[in-house]
């Protein structure tokens, strides 16, 4: 039987949508957690996790983080991902050289923090008074925070833990040698694989932009990254459907009869790997979901923060949650006009209404 977009639908909803776990467990299955500052009514980390970890509720990522072997830092996107799969990107050489000015600041600012163990950007600040600089949007930050990032990010710094959502740095362990050219290749090889397990199946187009943004994990290898994709090309399962080349993990039928995803309605974080990839979205569900939270109020279609409802594998529309004096308030609208005339999605919505106030701590 021919591969169809229902069945590679199907396939992608059920795949990634799996039975609850522990949260470790279930950030090692996913790969990477993209993360997100804003709160609507939970920020995307937590209401990515929520489906995939038993009793989950917001913040535990937040609460238990300093007891896993997890790291923040950038992938495809800035997230949270198992310290194996960190390692495969480091050492990291950014593509902004520093001055040895800029260096004496870093070391210093090292020194400072293995005396300590950890540190706030606060006591940073108050200690080397660094003063202000322009942040890559145009606007002032300290320049404390900014020389921190830019250690974090060059893996001179891990975050230890977050103080009502600020990061706290601690030394991180240093990295071997720069690996040769043999070894760039398998994990840039293993990245790549990293990606296609998070977001299969994945179009032709969006594998070729998930490689772009692997220049912000690693772009001292940005060399690497075409002749990655080449053997990607080579290596993954893949065929053509509906004119569209789709690729995805060996070993994976897209066909087969365990990829039957559930019957629950579900209110999806919008950078869940089911409703990430926007040119999937509209391939599998023939409307346009966009993520508006950044487009000024009188352009939005769907609203600040618009969570995609997901029924089985369709995608039926989207809501808009807020919790206003201590309840959830809830704005749900249709892709056809009106919700499906079904009493299980009534119910199986209610469901998920109840499941969101849990996760809140809101009660029923």
């Amino acid at each position: 039987m021919p591969l169809t977009l229902d069945h590679l639908r199907r396939y992608a909803v059920a795949r990634t949508l799996f039975r609850p776990t522990t949260l470790m467990r279930a950030i090692e299955r996913l790969g990477f957690v993209q993360a997100d500052p804003i709160r609507a009514p939970a920020r995307a980390q937590d209401l990515t996790l929520r489906h995939r970890v038993r009793d989950y509720r917001a913040g535990d990522l937040e609460r238990r983080y300093p007891r896993l072997a997890l790291e923040e830092d950038f992938f495809v996107n800035y997230g949270f991902l198992p310290r194996a799969h960190q390692r495969l990107m480091h050492p990291r050489a950014a593509r902004q050289a520093w001055g040895a000015a800029r260096w004496k600041q870093a070391h210093a600012v090292r020194e400072f923090i293995a005396a300590r163990g950890t540190a706030h950007p606060r006591e940073v600040d108050a200690h080397f008074r660094h003063g202000k600089t322009t942040n890559w949007f145009g606007g002032s930050s300290n320049a404390s925070t900014q020389l921190l990032d830019g250690m974090h990010y060059r893996g001179l710094l891990r975050v230890a833990r977050r103080d009502a959502g600020t990061r706290v740095y601690a030394l991180r362990d240093a990295d071997a040698a720069p690996p040769d050219a043999a070894a760039v290749d398998a994990r840039m090889d293993a990245l790549v694989d990293l990606v296609v397990r998070k977001y299969a199946p994945l179009p032709l187009p969006t594998l070729r932009q998930l490689m772009l943004h692997l220049r912000s994990a690693v772009p001292q290898w940005d060399r690497a990254r075409v002749p990655a994709l080449a053997r990607a090309r080579q290596r993954l399962a893949q065929a053509r459907v509906a004119g569209v080349d789709w690729f995805w993990p060996v070993g994976e039928d897209p066909a087969g009869r365990r990829w039957t995803p559930d019957a629950s309605v579900r209110l999806l974080a919008p950078f869940d790997p089911v409703a990430w990839d926007r040119r999937r979205f509209e391939l599998f569900w023939g409307w346009r979901y966009r993520f508006e939270a950044y487009t000024p109020a009188p352009r939005r279609r769907l609203g600040y923060y618009a969570l995609p409802l997901l029924w089985h594998d369709r995608i039926v529309g989207w809501g808009n949650l807020a919790v206003v004096a201590g309840a959830l308030a809830s704005e749900i609208r249709y892709v056809d006009g009106s919700a499906p005339r079904d009493a299980a999605f009534r119910r199986g919505l209610e469901a998920e209404l109840s499941r969101m106030r849990g996760f809140l701590g809101l009660g029923d």
